[in-house]
């Protein structure tokens, strides 16, 4: 009786183990094609730098709806245009005069601080398209980053701040508070930046999760309506499945006690030939037809001799779908990928045995 539940149990986490990979392959994919985690960053380094991209607006998306239209599909990109060619050895500095600008004699020039950051950074990025691809930049680059720009002030850190404040760059204050807490040593003030930017990392991480759980939830709402896997129909599947093979194997040892569930299943199955029942049976176990109530099936043919066939299911999955006696497998099913495929992999390995690869 044990064996069966532990049957029951890694065929349940198998089938949501194989939907959550089907999951996280189609998110991945979307990430990528729309560069979604290299806008999420610069969005958020726009907003640091630069501001938003009117007044009182932001980079980063305010709204789990933004993070479907307004990242992938905006026409303001967050991210600078890639530079193939490399960043020049001398960094320029910030073409303002804080003084005039403060004095209110001449209005604050424009200065795309993000560009000027990517510059030293493009050492890392990847031709992958027009805009850059950098998606992490570890702390300790961000910090180096910071720090050439210092060196190009004639005032150091002062000299930056004061041109930061001058253009109303939301850094300004971000640097003001480390500078000030380090005391005004240079040194500390490089490990303090990377700290504090290290710390933003961390918090934007976190922000992006969260936006990802609903992307998740949302994909795995309509793969679970799309092949209608109704998770307790699944279960019930796997005990009868788990039930008939117990029952021919009683007849392969002698026993009489599975011939008449061998008999039902092979009247039903129009099946005139035990011995072809039981292949088939055995060639077709519940897994593989874990999606068999899908919009659009395939059949594999068990002995190879044709090619997999395609089967429009439309009337009976629209059925199912409305059937209210499958919404809680469906729920079961949907909360059931929210935990994840490295979740649903881990439980695998616990109940086989599995042992992970020593470093």
């Amino acid at each position: 009786m044990i064996s069966v539940y532990i049957d029951l149990a890694i065929g349940l986490v198998l089938a949501f183990l194989l939907l959550s990979l089907m999951v996280s392959g189609i998110n991945e994919a979307f990430v990528r094609l729309f560069g979604i985690r290299s806008k999420f960053l610069w969005a958020y380094l726009r907003d640091t730098m630069d501001g938003g991209p009117r007044e009182g607006a932001s980079w980063i998306p305010a709204k789990v709806a933004d993070v479907f239209a307004k990242l992938p599909f905006s026409k303001d990109d967050p991210r600078p245009r890639h530079e193939p060619e490399p960043a020049p050895p001398v960094v320029e500095p910030v073409p303002v005069d804080p003084t005039a600008v403060l004095a209110a004699e001449t209005p604050a020039p424009p200065v795309d601080m993000t560009g000027r950051l990517y510059g030293r950074l493009q050492e890392i990025d990847r031709p992958t398209g027009a805009r850059t691809s950098i998606s992490d930049i570890p702390p300790e680059r961000f910090s180096g980053a910071v720090m050439e720009l210092v060196s190009a002030e004639e005032g150091g850190v002062e000299g930056l701040l004061a041109k930061l404040e001058a253009i109303g760059s939301p850094l300004a204050g971000h640097l003001r508070g480390v500078w000030e807490g380090a005391q005004r040593d240079l040194g500390k003030f490089r490990k303090g930046v990377e700290t504090w930017f290290d710390g933003e990392m961390q918090r934007l991480s976190t922000l992006y999760r969260r936006y990802v759980k609903w992307v998740v939830f949302v994909l795995g709402l309509l793969l679970t309506l799309l092949f209608s896997m109704d998770a307790l129909e699944y279960g019930k599947t796997l005990l009868r499945d788990n039930a008939y093979r117990a029952g021919v194997a009683a007849i392969a040892s002698g026993g009489q006690d599975g011939l008449g569930a061998l008999r039902d299943k092979c009247a039903v199955e129009g099946a005139a030939e035990p011995y072809a029942c039981v292949t088939e049976s055995f060639s077709s176990p519940a897994l593989v037809k874990i999606f068999d109530h899908a919009v659009v099936s395939v059949t594999i043919p068990p002995d190879g001799s044709e090619d997999p066939s395609f089967n429009w299911n439309g009337a009976v999955w629209w059925e199912r779908l409305i059937t209210p006696g499958h919404w809680p497998g469906y729920l079961i099913s949907v909360v059931a990928l929210l935990f994840g495929a490295s979740f649903w992999w881990d439980v695998l390995r616990r109940l086989t045995g599995i042992r992970g690869r020593r470093p």
